[in-house]
């Protein structure tokens, strides 16, 4: 993996950080954070006019065909301005349909590139365990029909979605995946007050009925689908938080550079300085550690274990950039009118979703140490058992 940006890559990053730097702004994201649906509606719009829901989709699905890297440097300018739309859930779960999906599930696809259709995806349940082991939530063939009973948590963009990827543990059979329409008779939402001020719920599943046509892949594949999912969701939430962490480090040191104690600019102080290059040093850390997991993935390679790195270590050096930010801004830095307070809010949540660093640690210290035979960095023997 070649860790400098090529051409094509970087013109992407540049027009990307273009149009959100004026489209995405912090009044914006306050508006959102006021909505019905907690999305900005008119910035979606105008995310989908550029093309971005189908720059890695395949293009028979009306896709561009482009490398997971790509998306990943969308994310960081996502998380860089902390646009409030549903970009995450839809892509992941597009993706997923696009790998494993049957002809008439990536038939959707074309109205996901379009922007009728938004998508999301349900794995963690009542303890938030970010683990293919926790999913409890049941799928039982009945009359010809699968039935679904249980509960999930913190499922993104709910109200806004059409259709939920929802991972459940099939009677006899093991993990599965399926689409389930987020209108289906049985369903009941509670939305969640959150840190991030967004739109996350718990939803309930009682005796909702889907066809079993709704199922991605075949049993047999249902626990890798599962983790590949996860792996994609805690990528780019990882490229979010460097995004939104490498902003904040940029606000605080400009005003740094312009505060004045003492006669002389605080950033003069050695105890600034020191708090900027940590800050500086853990978000580049974390963006060369996802996107070589982004690489990884994107190849079909191992990837696993340095998807996990990557979000252990966003997790503490992401969020320990925006607390330092914070306290370089001083009192009014949490001031909940002062538009710095919006990043810690974001980097805060995303640190705790899609796996926590004790989480992340947890698997790759199994990779390296809790097996027995040749350790392999990337190979999860767990998926062949």
């Amino acid at each position: 993996m070649d860790v400098l940006l090529n051409e094509d890559e970087a013109a992407v990053q540049a027009a990307a950080a273009a149009f959100l730097s004026t489209e995405a702004t912090p009044a914006l994201v306050r508006a959102a954070e006021r909505s019905p649906e907690r999305i900005s509606r008119d910035l979606w719009a105008k995310v989908v006019e550029l093309g971005w829901l189908g720059i890695s989709l395949p293009e028979e699905c009306g896709g561009q065909g482009l490398p997971l890297s790509y998306l990943g440097l969308l994310f960081e300018e996502l998380g860089r301005q902390l646009a409030p739309i549903p970009m995450l859930s839809t892509t992941v779960a597009a993706l997923i349909l696009a790998r494993h999906g049957s002809p008439a599930q990536r038939d959707v696809l074309r109205q996901v590139v379009e922007g009728t259709l938004i998508l999301t995806y349900a794995v963690q349940e009542r303890d938030c365990a970010w683990s293919a082991e926790a999913v409890a939530l049941t799928g039982a063939v009945v009359d010809g029909q699968l039935v679904l009973t249980g509960e999930k948590a913190f499922v993104d963009n709910f109200r806004s979605a059409g259709q939920c990827l929802t991972a459940f543990r099939m009677k006899g059979r093991g993990l599965a995946l399926a689409m389930v329409d987020t209108a289906a008779p049985g369903i009941s939402v509670t939305d969640l007050v959150t840190t991030a001020g967004d739109a996350q719920t718990n939803v309930r599943f009682d005796d909702v009925r889907v066809p079993l046509t709704a199922m991605v892949g075949d049993p047999a594949s249902g626990r890798a689908i599962v983790l590949e999912l996860m792996d994609l969701a805690a990528a780019f939430t990882t490229a979010l938080m460097v995004g939104a962490a490498g902003e904040a480090t940029h606000r605080a040191v400009e005003y740094a550079k312009n505060r004045n104690a003492f006669g002389q600019p605080i950033g003069s102080f050695q105890a600034i300085q020191h708090m900027a290059a940590d800050m500086t040093i853990g978000v580049d850390g974390a963006q060369l550690l996802v996107r070589e997991a982004l690489y990884r993935l994107s190849h079909g390679l191992p990837a696993r274990v340095e998807v996990a790195q990557a979000k252990a270590f966003a997790s503490g050096k992401c969020l320990a950039a925006v607390r330092m930010a914070q306290q370089i801004h001083g009192g009014i830095g949490f001031i909940a009118e002062f538009d710095q307070q919006l990043w810690y809010r974001r980097v805060a949540a995303w640190s705790l979703r899609c796996g926590t660093a004790l989480e992340h640690r947890s698997l790759v210290a199994e990779s390296l140490l809790d097996r027995q035979g040749p350790v392999r960095l990337g190979y999860d023997q767990s998926v062949s058992d």
